[in-house]
């Protein structure tokens, strides 16, 4: 088993930049391929951004492409989304997901998830 924490939240100017931590417990974090999901209000969760667990692979949802940027450092048992030329569409909760141990390749769906952090609040004004 595998507890998130997220930080990194808060608010910020549109075109402003922010960057997400998701910090993960236990010795076998390289082996959780990582995403990012985010909420917003009366609305549903959805994809940002997922990594493998390597590192070498990632996703992203065509909305966020070119200014989000997924990365992950597994000495640290942290993953990151850096957040650039942020809009306010872009505000949300950021969820931090981890997948099934031993499932690699990056994931896209809400299902296919098992660990889930608390979320952290990210406010773009205009």
């Amino acid at each position: 088993q595998v507890q998130l924490v997220e930080s990194g939240g808060g608010l910020v100017q549109a075109g402003g930049s922010l960057r997400l931590s998701c910090a993960a417990s236990g010795r076998t974090f390289s082996r959780y391929a990582m995403g990012w999901f985010r909420q917003a209000p009366g609305k549903e969760r959805e994809f940002v951004a997922a990594v493998s667990w390597s590192g070498g692979s990632t996703s992203y949802d065509d909305s966020v492409k070119g200014r989000f940027t997924i990365a992950r450092d597994n000495a640290k048992n942290t993953v990151y989304l850096q957040m650039n030329s942020l809009k306010p569409e872009d505000t949300a909760v950021y969820y931090c997901a981890a997948r099934r141990p031993g499932y690699a390749a990056v994931a896209t769906t809400r299902n296919e998830y098992l660990y889930w952090g608390q979320g952290t609040q990210v406010t773009v004004s205009s």
